[in-house]
């Protein structure tokens, strides 16, 4: 039980600190006048966000009516992480996703070269959400090859 309320007083840390940050870079945001303004207020939407989303998780959780259910949760979850399948179908999954990523990075090289050769981009932004959606593109394809290994085998 120790070692579960440590747990606990954790993600309450951690939800404060995610709090914290994101009501920083707010502040920071609004008093000074930066060219990384939007970057800032975008640290603070997503640490106001999250830690109010950790926040209110450990509340909910922490509250007695909801304690049995948490320690079923827990139970599965453990069960779900050390499942022998899925994480031999999680590994394959993340090294075919990693392969994929080091295709489509390579190709994506070589086309910034020959774009910026061109004078075509001169704009980083294009470059940046590029990047977003890569990433976006990388999560989305694990997860897509996961529930394809998953059914397969």
């Amino acid at each position: 039980m120790k070692g579960e309320e440590k747990m606990k007083k954790s993600n309450l840390y951690e939800g404060l600190v995610y709090l914290s940050i994101g009501i920083a870079c707010l502040v920071i945001g609004l008093n000074f006048g930066t060219r990384l303004e939007s970057l800032l207020y975008g640290f603070a939407g997503a640490g106001i966000c999250s830690g109010a989303v950790i926040l209110w998780k450990y509340y909910y959780w922490t509250r007695p009516e909801n304690r049995d259910r948490y320690q079923e949760k827990i139970e599965d979850e453990n069960i779900e992480l050390h499942d022998e399948r899925k994480t031999i179908l999680r590994d394959k999954s993340g090294r075919y996703t990693y392969i994929i990523g080091l295709i489509v990075i390579s190709v994506s090289i070589v086309l910034f070269s020959i774009l910026g050769s061109l004078n075509i981009i001169e704009n980083t932004k294009l470059i940046i959400l590029y990047l977003a959606g890569f990433l976006v593109f990388q999560y989305i394809t694990g997860i897509l090859i996961f529930s394809h290994l998953n059914k397969k085998y």
